[in-house]
């Protein structure tokens, strides 16, 4: 027993002094100093003569210290005990190297290759001994030989993938990772991930091409179809790819979870057609037994609406349209708490584009009364159902809404949208110290909106407020804005005009020109917007309203007036001549994107 102890004391003590000498060995290695480090690494090998990691360090050290002859000794010393060790070839070709023997070299190379048995682990082992030399063609090489050795094609395939990859090969990278999906279909995500990463839209193209080719042979292919839609996917043509997984959604009799996904991916990078008609598949195809037919028809009613509102021109029976497909889906599924987010996405519609404010406010005030309603939701009816109010005059309704908000979520971004409303409210009815006073407050608001428009209005006022002894074109001014607000158009036109001629050369002149220029944006007469706009950044450059002005005019070249060269021209004039213009930042975003860059 005390010798049995006595041993495994004696084994334990070793096993202390080789990990003390392993890494008093790394350490020597790592601050250059060779001749240490080599001393210990032979010592560390010699005790371990099966450490593949204890024997490449020494040999490192004898080739950083050139003593070539000792490595190739120490090489060929291995290889007599370690036939097998194919790699070994491999460093004894990376000596030769260093003595510019390469046709000494390329031998050992061969000889690897030449050797390789009927195993699969000693296969990927040499590949990777040539790998981690970048002898790519050598390591394709070994997997070549290896699947001809083992009659096995496929085994390979995803590591010959990655070399040509790294050799930058593209098709046959691509055909050797789409060979691997036949025997692992599961590594679709990887491969998936390795495109993303790597690939530009003319591999893409590539991919593409492939895959219709292998589809052709095998049409019933399930991974290959998940991948071409996928591919075409990534390049943004939601239609194609809509094709490829209708098919395979009718061929798997599935409930049509794989196009519902596709549509919401299609309807957040605003190809509406697209995810409209993905939608309508799931409602047609599959009926009310699926899933997702509330969701679908939901979504498409809200594609449409988007489609709608977001584009350049629309008519008002387009709108009446809309309106009426609203309509169907509230009779279809019934008007309650379910139901209440479309009925506040009309009164939207109806507040908004149709202009009927009556029945905006009757639908939202049916949404604050649902019993058990989504909490946050009736909050968002009440801010929405007070700027109705103001719109049709009711100031004293609008603040008691926006205050029943404010109480309810004080500690919330919703208290301080309502707040942040209160305060606009207060600005229009000509009250600015106060107004002013809460702008500063909401000036550290998290949401990101409210605290930059608080800016701006605190600024404005404060800009504004002490010029005159009275607060008079200010407050013909904020009455003017209030008109806009509620889209009496030609009244706050005069109200401007009249501003300018009572006031004339006052500080507020580039003000009445962006109060103009929104007007013509409601109004969609984008042309006279862009006049006016071009008019603020010529005239007025140093005042507070430079930086909208030529943000909101590269927009419109961007969206509107299509003309991205100019949109790009004058985003960089904003993050270079307004640096610290809180539209900088996204201008230089909006910039790199047009420019091609991947942001």
């Amino acid at each position: 027993m005390k010798r049995i102890l006595f041993v495994f004391v004696a084994m334990l003590a070793s096993w202390a002094i080789q990990a003390q000498d392993s890494r008093l060995a790394q350490q020597y290695f790592q601050n250059g100093e060779y001749e240490k480090a080599a001393v210990l690494f032979e010592q560390l090998y010699d005790a371990n003569p099966q450490n593949d990691y204890f024997f490449d360090r020494f040999v490192d050290c004898l080739i950083s210290l050139e003593r070539y002859d000792a490595c190739e000794k120490a090489i060929r010393k291995q290889l007599k005990r370690d036939p097998k060790n194919l790699p070994l070839y491999v460093t004894l070709g990376r000596l030769f190297e260093q003595q510019y023997r390469d046709a000494d070299a390329e031998q050992q190379y061969k000889e690897a290759i030449a050797q390789l048995p009927k195993e699969h682990f000693a296969i990927i082992r040499l590949a990777n001994a040539f790998t981690n030399m970048t002898k790519y063609d050598y390591a394709i090489k070994t997997y070549e030989k290896g699947s001809e050795i083992l009659k096995d094609n496929v085994s390979f395939s995803f590591y010959l993938g990655d070399l040509y990859r790294r050799k930058g090969d593209t098709p046959k990278m691509i055909d050797s990772y789409l060979n691997s999906l036949a025997t692992t279909p599961d590594r679709l995500p990887t491969l998936q991930t390795t495109f993303q990463r790597f690939f530009t839209d003319e591999d893409y193209k590539e991919l593409q091409k492939q895959l219709y080719v292998r589809l052709q042979q095998d049409e019933n292919s399930i991974f290959y179809t998940e991948m071409l839609a996928w591919s075409l996917m990534q390049q943004g043509d939601y239609r194609n790819a809509l094709r490829q997984l209708r098919a395979l959604d009718k061929r798997l009799r599935e409930n049509g979870g794989r196009v519902f996904q596709l549509a919401q991916i299609a309807a957040g990078a605003r190809d509406y057609d697209a995810a409209i008609a993905a939608y309508e598949y799931i409602v047609e195809e599959k009926g009310r037994s699926s899933t997702f037919y509330l969701e679908a028809k939901r979504e498409a009613l809200r594609c449409r609406r988007s489609k709608l509102t977001e584009g350049y021109a629309y008519t008002r029976e387009e709108l009446l349209v809309l309106q009426q497909q609203y309509e169907s889906f509230l009779s279809e599924f019934g008007r309650s708490r379910v139901t209440a987010g479309i009925i506040s996405e009309q009164a939207e519609l109806e507040a908004l584009y149709i202009n009927d404010l009556d029945k905006a406010i009757g639908l939202l005030t049916e949404v604050i009364e649902f019993p058990n309603a989504d909490p946050i939701l009736v909050a968002n009816a009440k801010l929405n159902l007070g700027d109705y109010y103001l719109m049709q005059g009711e100031v004293w309704e609008a603040t008691l809404l926006y205050s029943q908000v404010d109480k309810a979520y004080k500690e919330d971004a919703l208290g301080n949208e309502a707040r942040y409303r209160n305060a606009r409210l207060s600005y229009y009815d000509g009250d600015f110290q106060w107004a002013q006073a809460q702008f500063d407050i909401l000036k550290a608001s998290t949401s990101k909106f409210i605290s930059n428009d608080a800016i701006d209005l605190s600024v404005f006022i404060m800009d504004n407020l002490g010029l005159d002894t009275t607060a008079e074109a200010l407050t013909l001014y904020a009455q003017a804005d209030l008109l806009v607000f509620q889209n009496k158009f030609e009244e706050a036109f005069q109200s401007l005009d009249k501003l300018l001629k009572d006031f004339p050369a006052h500080s507020l002149e580039d003000d009445v020109l962006y109060l103009k220029s929104k007007i013509y944006n409601k109004k969609r007469d984008y042309i006279k917007q862009a006049e006016t706009l071009q008019r603020i950044m010529e005239g007025y450059p140093e005042e507070i309203r430079a930086d909208n002005a030529l943000f909101e005019l590269a927009e419109l070249y961007q969206t509107h007036l299509n003309d991205p060269e100019k949109a790009k021209e004058l985003y960089e004039k904003l993050f270079i001549d307004y640096s610290s213009s809180t539209f900088a930042v996204e201008a230089r975003k909006r910039f790199r994107i047009m420019r091609g860059d991947k942001v």
